[in-house]
């Protein structure tokens, strides 16, 4: 149990437990400038370089690497003897289903959460979130739809399908696991404000109660990429033309 108590802490700070430290850190910044909150900005993707080239390239290494967490918790479930892919539901066996459920929880957590968002922001809970201040470049919109899918997979293989397999090795019950994953997941977008909390900690907790119910990371995967696909293209397409708090 040491053990698995171990690699969880080390696959965390390898992960998104840096992303977490960091999100406390500008809210805390966020919240004691002389602006407050409310008046402050956080940006998703973000340039890299004024240079055209190398900020594409820095765009595909932040990518690649950040996958890195993803690859390392999948050969870990594959050294005991499991076929990860098999064992998480990270496949496409079921393709009909996955994509219907994909599409319906991305409906039923993007919409309410672009209210959620607009709604904190008259409330002064949140700061204004930039999902892409990207050049106008040919790469832009494949670079966005890779980093929609970098998320999407870091945090569903690893905040739920990795950690609840863990978790449950410790003894934590079901429920213990869903609300600390969805902990964990509010946690690391707390550098958009209390609003980006809450919103994810709800997504969270859905999101685990579905893969206890399916007992597939695909479905969650596909919904995560959906949501943030459509609000990182569709910012960098309506920027300019549609105007959000």
């Amino acid at each position: 149990m040491k053990r698995v108590k171990v690699e969880l802490v080390i696959v965390f700070a390898l992960s998104l437990g840096a992303s977490a430290v960091y999100s406390m850190v500008s809210l805390i910044a966020k919240l004691t400038a002389e602006a407050g909150l409310a008046s402050s900005t956080a940006v998703i993707n973000r340039s890299l370089s004024d240079t055209e080239w190398l900020d594409f390239t820095y765009q595909l290494l932040s990518i690649g690497f950040g996958l890195s967490p993803v690859a390392l918790v999948l050969f870990l479930l594959w050294q005991q003897g499991k076929n990860p892919f098999i064992f998480l539901g990270l496949n496409f066996l079921q393709p009909s289903k996955d994509v219907l459920r994909g599409l319906g929880l991305a409906a039923a957590i993007g919409i309410p959460g672009i209210g959620l968002y607009l709604l904190s922001r008259v409330a002064g809970l949140s700061a204004e979130v930039i999902p892409a201040n990207l050049t106008s470049s040919w790469w832009v919109i494949p670079v966005l739809l890779m980093a929609a899918l970098k998320a999407a997979l870091l945090e569903e293989v690893v905040v739920i399908g990795y950690f609840f397999q863990r978790l449950g090795e410790l003894g934590w019950s079901n429920n213990r696991q869903i609300v600390f994953s969805a902990l964990v997941r509010g946690s690391y977008h707390l550098y958009q404000g209390f609003g980006g909390f809450i919103g994810n900690f709800i997504m969270g907790l859905l999101f685990g109660f579905l893969y206890k119910k399916w007992g597939r990371v695909m479905p969650l995967v596909i919904a995560h990429f959906i949501m943030d696909a459509f609000v990182f293209v569709g910012f960098s397409l309506l920027n300019g033309v549609l105007q959000l708090p």
